[in-house]
């Protein structure tokens, strides 16, 4: 029996940024990955930086790099809240990649702070996100 697509919403501080039904959301919480398909418990758990991947109910894919935040997932509905989200076709990826590069060689020379390497972590999540979004246009 086919389930009823799940309601996605990602909501950062200052916008509502994506926002459509989806058969598959793919997220990093602070446990682990965690994949929500139509059906699922309902469930809250706090996202750490990553880049969330969304298959939509027509078969496109979406990733979306959040900094944390939340996801709730309830009655087909999953709820994506984040301080700070951009889509992958948003990521500026050279201007990434240049500063993650830069705190990159921070930390592994261990001088990088905890403010510098959740921002890395960050960085990373955008670059994938941007990368995944380059890649679905090429195709």
């Amino acid at each position: 029996m086919a389930r009823d697509p799940l309601r996605v919403e990602v909501v950062s501080a200052d916008r509502l940024v994506w926002s459509a039904d989806a058969i598959n959301v793919i997220a990093r919480t602070v446990d682990g990955d965690i994949g929500i398909l139509p059906g699922h418990e309902p469930v809250m758990a706090a996202l750490a930086p990553c880049a969330v991947e969304i298959v939509t109910a027509d078969g496109r894919s979406e990733t979306v790099a959040v900094d944390g935040g939340f996801i709730s997932v309830a009655h087909g509905r999953v709820s994506i809240l984040s301080q700070a989200a951009v889509l992958g076709h948003e990521v500026g990826l050279e201007e990434a990649h240049r500063e993650a590069a830069g705190l990159s060689t921070k930390a592994y020379q261990g001088q990088a702070d905890d403010q510098e390497l959740h921002r890395l972590r960050i960085l990373k999540a955008q670059i994938r996100a941007g990368e995944a979004a380059a890649k679905q246009a090429a195709s």
